[in-house]
């Protein structure tokens, strides 16, 4: 299974979507989650509406780069009709490792024309469709059980489609129930590259997970 932070690896919640967050996720191995809206004309990095100070995309590529580009990067798009743009700077930068998801349907239907890499959510209120398809892999979320069906995300990985989990803490629930889950998995899944596991706690990944 592989770990991505969640708007990086971050110390203290003023740090999400930060440069120091995301230094600390590359630099340690993991890649990441962030958000992407426009602002004036560009491409930025904010979760809710950004402000002048925002990242630009460009900046936060431009660094990605430096470390691994090899490292998965989970694009959550905020705003419609950035597609091709998206599309540019992945092809500029020779990022390949990367999934847009959250996107409206008709826009979701822009980055599957464009062949782009989608993950379709899947949720207590999200069911599959035809787009499912056509995605890459599924987006994994559950808003209000910790609880997970282990069933769901083998039908998904023997389909052939990669899954990332959201951890429960993204919405401020307990992770351990989930988690204890996920580690229960046969090693045939729990070892696959294809399995992923969005977090903001990244630093107990490795003892909770890994340490006997």
């Amino acid at each position: 299974m592989i770990s991505i932070s969640h708007r990086g690896y971050w110390l203290n919640p003023t740090e999400k979507n930060s440069m120091i967050a995301f230094k600390r996720s590359f630099s340690q191995g993991y890649g990441t989650e962030t958000d992407i809206r426009d602002c004036c004309g560009d491409l930025v990095i904010s979760h809710d509406l950004p402000s002048k100070e925002a990242m630009r995309f460009e900046d936060f590529l431009e660094l990605f780069v430096r470390y691994d580009h090899r490292l998965p990067l989970a694009l959550n798009i905020k705003s419609d009709g950035l597609a091709k743009y998206i599309k540019e700077f992945l092809k500029f930068y020779k990022v390949d490792n990367y999934f847009c998801f959250d996107m409206s349907i008709p826009d979701t239907i822009q980055y599957l024309d464009e062949n782009m890499n989608v993950f379709m959510r899947r949720s207590e209120y999200e069911i599959d469709n035809q787009l499912y398809s056509h995605a890459k892999g599924i987006w994994l979320d559950s808003f209000n059980a910790n609880a997970l069906d282990n069933r769901e995300i083998i039908k998904y990985l023997e389909l052939g489609k990669k899954v990332c989990i959201v951890s429960p803490e993204l919405h401020r629930r307990d992770e351990n129930e989930m988690w204890q889950n996920i580690k229960s998995l046969s090693k045939e899944y729990f070892s696959s590259e294809q399995l992923m596991l969005c977090t903001d706690k990244i630093e107990k990944v490795i003892d909770y997970f890994y340490e006997k």
